[in-house]
């Protein structure tokens, strides 16, 4: 039962992807973007503002970290994500994103002492060869003349955000409710994506785009993180993770059944190149240099 939660959040996050997709020419990106964060502060507000404002003596020394977490794996990662999404597909997106965990690592080995091991140096190189593979079209050697699609490179700075993300929530430790933390960061996205939003071209809201909005919004945004927090809870961090690992499949099988996205050999052998990469780098945990 216990493992339903991660499962529930990993078939979201994989729908959003495809959502995220459905949104391109059905909506402008800001506009979605600023929208889904827009409605979820609306919905969180009457249950958490009374928590954030008691407990603010706690939130006040951390709202510069809270900031630049909004930032990055709020504001930053998904508005990427949906400029990325009109020119690349939901496959290779979700294929794309499946490297957060080993950006992550790599990160947390620079920048935290973390011990390099055999598995993150062999996976990352694995993970390379896999993404390399997809976002080429199973043609690598065309990158050099081509060069990195515009779409997958946005997904590819997209990631390394929520990268970045993912690995200062580690660092920082911050000790503040999970459920306050995540609406402070939602308030953060809204203030920093309005300008953008203001600015840019608009769509607005009709029965073609509201339904992506709604999904974005309550399901990806609210539900899923709740069910995460819940999985971490009952299983722990490291078996949760590994959860993660299910993405870019997920993500590949509804994007077929929903978009009709035609799921080529190089999606396959790149595909499971970077999971295998990916598990490697978090299971074969030997370090490079043992201690004497």
């Amino acid at each position: 039962m216990n493992y339903l939660f991660p499962l529930i959040a990993i078939l979201i996050w994989a729908g959003n992807t495809v959502v995220t997709k459905m949104s391109a020419g059905a909506i402008h990106p800001a506009e979605i973007g600023f929208y889904r964060w827009l409605l979820a502060g609306l919905l969180f507000t009457p249950f958490l503002l009374p928590q954030v404002w008691r407990n603010r003596a706690a939130v006040g020394p951390h709202l510069g970290k809270v900031f630049v977490l909004g930032v990055l794996g709020m504001a930053m990662y998904q508005s990427l994500a949906y400029f990325a999404a009109s020119i690349t597909s939901a496959t290779n997106m979700g294929i794309i994103l499946s490297l957060m965990p080993l950006m992550s690592l790599a990160l947390s080995i620079a920048w935290l002492g973390q011990r390099l091991s055999y598995g993150a140096l062999l996976g990352a190189l694995v993970s390379f060869f896999g993404v390399l593979e997809v976002v080429s079209a199973g043609q690598p050697a065309a990158l050099l003349h081509q060069g990195l699609n515009r779409g997958d490179l946005m997904m590819l700075l997209a990631t390394l955000a929520y990268a970045l993300y993912s690995f200062l929530l580690k660092k920082w430790q911050l000790r503040l409710p999970p459920l306050q933390l995540l609406y402070l960061q939602v308030l953060v996205a809204i203030i920093v994506l309005l300008p953008l939003f203001v600015l840019s071209d608009k769509t607005g809201l009709n029965g073609h785009n509201i339904g992506l909005v709604l999904y974005a919004c309550v399901l990806a945004s609210m539900v899923a993180p709740l069910v995460w927090m819940q999985a971490v809870h009952r299983l722990g961090p490291s078996r949760t993770t590994l959860f993660f690992n299910l993405l870019p499949v997920v993500t590949a099988v509804i994007a077929a059944a929903v978009l009709d996205e035609q799921l080529a050999s190089y999606h396959l052998y790149g595909g499971l190149l970077t999971l295998a990469g990916v598990l490697l780098a978090e299971r074969w945990t030997t370090p490079v240099r043992r201690t004497l």
